[in-house]
């Protein structure tokens, strides 16, 4: 391999996180490992039609298995010798191949990646989030590797998510004496949405990313004997070295995990679940993301994400690897759903300007929105966009995408146009309950809180496709065109009130709520299946 004859890696620019101050450079000695993403093995004609498939209706849906996914479109075994033959030039090891997952994880010292890749790595200080080692500019990489190489992660290794869940003040001491306050266990908000009955999601396996924290077994436990249901069967998974490691702190990380774990578990509590557990960068969330989708062990369905960040904070490598891994998925018949963020239209731009959360607004994913919902006993009595930013207690993400171009599924959607004033991917597509002022009663680290966001929005729909996938015998898949085809009036509570402090709802799509609220049993029967009642109706009539 002529290693001196060199291309700039696509889309691999890097910038120093805002506010970061830099401290030097990083120690030459320390050892790393790096991720390398490469395209798939196949010729791209063989590759599925993910629009294609994505139109069909779920009984006429044909999904491969991991196993012909694996031999079919994984990495060639000539771009992986390839790789490896790059790694000794540079005196890299070859830690890991995966060729379902394309990826191959190589260590080395910083002085080595930084001459593989020609690019400096330095420490820099961030007055919030810590230490990271980082980079700026782009990668370069042999001619020859071009073709074969999608991105190369893990060579910055800044905080790259935040989770997308909110503690009601009251939680935290700091609670509005005027503020209205209502909570509910997540059995309710799954009975007033309508979730089908008589499926518990047995046989279906859910996973949940989480970039931190962990889980006690004898939270589950208090929760789930609270609600008189059997605590489903919880797996954590480690990836690049993440455990299950809480930290007995129910405002950090460990209230996402648990929040995650404990509504997704009480709407389908048959179901299996793997927690995935990665570093926070983006080499550790899409290496839990990967792991989840090719996981030819729990081998789950359905996948839910309650981390994220503003798109212009992610590189465009990085959002095209996970919008590939997404799409693999898609082709599997996994569903994946990730929160749209907790600080209204800006996503917390520092700037006030119009951002969207990423990866809620990776197309082959389904975002996730929230609303502040008020019950009358198991009836829903209002439903608003969810917008407590006035008291401090955040409000839905959603936006248009100023990165992925409309999807043909949401072109009669009347998406607006980007702030950028392109034409682009509008976020999100559903909500759900995420007010924490009318929050869900979780247990964590040991107490009861009450916790919104809508990171309880995306295992709340993460549990009722496990329910869909056990009543029609076999997996939804890529849930987007389904859902737009049907429209927001016949299968969604069509949230026509609120804002974000950037955008307002209104009948049909928006970008607050997208097409509004699930009604389960209308969602389960547009999508070819009957619920229990029926079921049992047509059983006695026979």
């Amino acid at each position: 391999m002529n290693i001196q004859d060199r291309v700039r890696l696509g889309h691999s620019e890097r910038a120093p996180m805002e506010g970061a101050k830099l401290i030097g450079p990083s120690d030459p000695h320390e050892k790393i490992a790096v991720t390398v993403y490469l395209r798939r093995g196949s010729d791209p004609g063989a590759y599925p039609n993910i629009a294609r498939l994505g139109s069909l209706p779920v009984n006429e849906r044909h999904h491969l298995s991991r196993e012909e996914f694996a031999k079919a479109h994984g990495a060639s075994a000539d771009d992986l010798a390839k790789v490896r033959q790059f790694a000794l030039e540079f005196g890299l090891e070859v830690k890991e191949e995966n060729p379902a997952r394309r990826s191959v994880v190589l260590t080395g010292t910083v002085e080595a990646f930084s001459r593989a890749f020609e690019t400096k790595l330095e420490r820099y200080e961030h007055p919030t989030k810590g230490y990271y080692r980082g980079r700026t500019g782009t990668l370069t990489i042999p001619t020859e590797l071009a073709p074969a190489i999608e991105g190369v992660f893990g060579l910055d290794n800044r905080p790259q998510a935040k989770p997308h869940f909110r503690m009601r003040l009251e939680a935290a001491g700091k609670l509005q004496p005027h503020a209205q306050q209502i909570s509910y266990d997540p059995t309710q908000v799954a009975q007033a949405y309508d979730f089908p009955t008589g499926v518990t999601g047995s046989t279906q396996s859910i996973a949940l990313i989480e970039l931190g924290g962990g889980f006690k077994p004898a939270d589950l436990t208090a929760f789930f004997s609270k609600l008189k249901l059997s605590s489903p069967k919880v797996t954590a998974i480690g990836v690049d070295g993440g455990s299950n490691t809480p930290t007995g702190d129910p405002s950090g990380p460990d209230g996402e995990v648990e929040l995650d774990i404990e509504v997704a578990g009480s709407v389908a509590p048959s179901a299996q679940i793997g927690v995935y557990f990665s570093p926070n960068t983006d080499q550790g969330f899409l290496d839990a993301l990967t792991t989840a989708i090719h996981d030819t062990s729990l081998k789950p369905t359905v996948i839910s994400i309650s981390w994220g960040g503003a798109e212009n904070t992610w590189t465009q490598q990085a959002m095209n690897a996970f919008d590939s891994a997404a799409q693999d998925a898609a082709t599997m018949g996994i569903t994946i759903f990730a929160a749209s963020g907790d600080d209204g239209a800006t996503d917390g731009d520092p700037h006030g300007n119009l951002q969207v959360d990423f990866p809620a607004s990776c197309p082959h994913m389904t975002g996730c929105g929230g609303t502040k919902l008020v019950l009358s006993a198991a009836t829903i009595k209002s439903e608003v966009a969810w917008n407590e930013l006035s008291e401090q207690e955040g409000a839905t993400g959603g936006g248009v995408s100023q990165v992925f171009p409309l999807p043909a599924w949401q072109q009669n959607a009347n998406v607006p146009k980007a702030p950028n004033k392109q034409t682009g991917r509008g976020v999100p597509d559903v909500a759900g309950d995420a007010d924490p002022a009318t929050g869900y009663n979780i247990v964590v680290d040991g107490s009861g809180t009450v916790i919104g966001g809508t990171s309880a929005v995306a295992p709340l729909w993460a549990g009722l496709t496990a329910l869909f996938n056990q009543s029609l015998g076999k997996p939804v898949g890529f849930l987007n065109p389904l859902l737009y085809s049907h429209g927001a009036a016949a299968t969604f509570h069509d949230i026509v009130s609120g804002n974000n402090d950037g955008y307002s709802s209104a009948p049909g799509w928006d970008p607050c709520t997208g097409l509004g609220s699930p009604d389960g049993k209308k969602l389960l029967t547009a999508f070819g299946g009957k619920p229990a009642s029926q079921q049992t109706h047509k059983s006695a009539a026979s």
